[in-house]
């Protein structure tokens, strides 16, 4: 069996590719945290955006959700382990977002979240 050897990631940034060399590499245990983290934080940022976009505090989003404020500062905070999909499904339509999840060839496709 060969050794995975994972696709090296490319940055704009000069300094941002040198510290992602540096500390994640072709490091496969370090490219899998890698990339688990930045997944977190893209839901999160887009759980923000979307909730911006539709005018909506934190509290507006809570009550249309029926949670409280402290679960939507958790889900918008990238160190979040991750919401459940059923919050997730609850968040988009209190947003009149549908959600969608499709599983997709890892070598072939980057992360999206839409």
């Amino acid at each position: 069996m060969t050794k995975k050897i994972p696709v090296r990631r490319r940055f704009g940034a000069r300094a941002v590719q040198f510290l992602y060399d540096r500390y994640v590499g072709n490091d496969e245990e370090r490219v899998r945290e890698y990339e688990e983290e930045e997944f977190k934080a893209a839901i999160a940022r887009r759980i923000h955006e979307l909730r911006t976009k539709a005018r909506l505090t934190q509290k507006g989003l809570a009550k249309r959700v029926g949670t409280t404020v402290s679960v939507i500062i958790q889900l918008e905070d990238a160190d979040y382990e991750g919401p459940s999909l059923f919050m997730l499904k609850r968040i988009a339509q209190a947003l009149d977002r549908r959600l969608e999840l499709s599983f997709v060839d890892a070598r072939n496709h980057r992360m999206k979240i839409a």
